[in-house]
């Protein structure tokens, strides 16, 4: 079976797409508010104090639910249920865009990455997940992790409002060496100090990275089949617009950056409001020792008040 058409296969088991005619559901939706702008709210309360737990938004109906416990492993659980559950529950995911290019330079690579995060910062490194569907041939990589694996190196770029329809279409699963830059749009520079390939023009921000190691897992639902591939990237350079970072070059300003996240399903999330909440200090603002013996007390004796 093609790639292509194994691909098909996979999507038709998760059901990521659950509308049978996307363009008439999206039509009977507003538009989007592009003029929205990032703004900072109050927490949702802010007089909490230590000690206080679930705010007010947590209501007592809800606090009053129970939950299902699900083994992730029980009998004739497809591992595509998983995939689905958890790509619904943790959420917002930041994407990584990920821009690769062949060792000999023959072809070029754009797609998106959902299974990403930031692991540290001295050295910088990055964490980046590559999912193999069930069906898959042995020893079949996803285009971006096969050049990531050959070459060595890569460019995270940011997902921002103003592209991401763009990235969204690399997403698409088009044949080894097929470029998804002409199927975004979207403008390659090569202008990278580190790196051979290119970084997203239209990104406000990116980063260079070097392919530090790569660890395979095993799959559970298919035993000796290879179902998960997680690449560590050290951060060899940045790129940061310049209305997008500050004098001293160590802040991106969210109102610019105006990134997206990916949800469940079919579903991406834009950032609109932020609230702020001070790291506290266990002396000043605890009390120290004493203040967190006082808390203890205080804590045990309303566990030990009925409901």
């Amino acid at each position: 079976m093609a790639a292509a058409e194994k691909t098909a296969a996979w999507e038709k088991q998760v059901q990521r797409n659950p509308h049978p005619d996307f363009k008439t559901v999206e039509a009977s939706r507003p538009a989007f508010p592009a003029a929205t702008t990032f703004r900072y709210t109050q927490t949702p309360d802010p007089n909490w104090t230590f000690g206080g737990g679930a705010n007010a938004t947590l209501t007592p109906e809800d606090r009053a639910r129970g939950h299902v416990v699900i083994d992730p492993h029980a009998p004739g659980r497809p591992a595509a249920f998983n995939y689905k559950l958890l790509i619904s529950a943790v959420v917002p995911r930041p994407i990584a865009f990920l821009s690769t290019r062949s060792a000999d330079g023959a072809t070029t690579n754009l797609a998106p990455f959902s299974y990403f995060q930031m692991i540290g910062h001295d050295p910088p490194l990055f964490v980046v997940g590559f999912a193999t569907p069930a069906g898959a041939a042995p020893g079949a990589a996803k285009d971006s992790l096969r050049n990531l694996r050959e070459s060595g190196e890569c460019v995270i770029n940011v997902v921002s409002e103003g592209f991401v329809e763009a990235a969204n279409a690399t997403s698409v699963n088009a044949p080894y060496g097929a470029s998804e830059w002409d199927l975004s749009g979207l403008t390659p520079a090569y202008d990278c100090e580190t790196v051979r390939c290119a970084r997203v023009r239209e990104a406000v921000f990116a980063v260079e990275g070097k392919l530090e190691s790569l660890r395979e897992f095993e799959s559970r639902a298919s035993p000796g089949r290879v179902a998960t591939t997680m690449a560590v990237i050290e951060g060899t350079r940045f790129w940061a617009r310049e209305d997008a970072v500050n004098q001293e070059h160590n802040m991106i300003d969210p109102k610019v950056l105006r990134p997206i996240s990916r949800l469940g399903g079919i579903t991406y999330g834009r950032v609109t409001e932020g609230l702020e909440l001070p790291r506290p200090d266990f002396e000043k603002d605890v009390g120290g020792a004493e203040g967190m013996d006082k808390l203890t007390k205080q804590q045990q004796q309303q566990q030990q008040q009925p409901n």
